[in-house]
């Protein structure tokens, strides 16, 4: 977590000031043209794309509980820190995306 962030970005986005984003807080950004959702689940900061790879249905909102949130539309659970399918109807799995955080603010930006 180190890294400086670049003027340029170089694919890193900005999701916002860590004291903003509580606990169970989720949201989506925009990552080169990628809709990314972003979990705050026991104090670490997940990305992932936020579709469900069942039926392309967006993981926000989604139950997070265990460490998987639950796509609201058919119920598959997906692993935050992984992005692998736990339930059915889903067995791909979903991409990932590395977290940053640097000087209070976090940032998502492509692996």
């Amino acid at each position: 977590m180190s890294e400086p962030v670049s003027p340029e970005g170089q694919g890193w986005v900005r999701v916002g000031a860590e004291a903003e984003l509580p606990e169970g807080h989720q949201c989506a950004v925009d990552v080169q043209g990628i809709s990314v959702l972003v979990v705050r689940f026991e104090g670490q900061f997940y990305a992932l794309r936020n579709n469900c790879t069942h039926k392309d249905y967006p993981l926000l909102g989604g139950e997070v509980s265990l460490g998987r949130i639950t796509c609201e539309k058919h119920g598959a659970k997906f692993e935050l820190a992984t992005g692998k399918p736990k339930t059915l109807p889903a067995v791909k799995p979903v991409k990932l995306y590395r977290t940053r955080l640097e000087d209070g603010e976090v940032y998502v930006g492509p692996l």
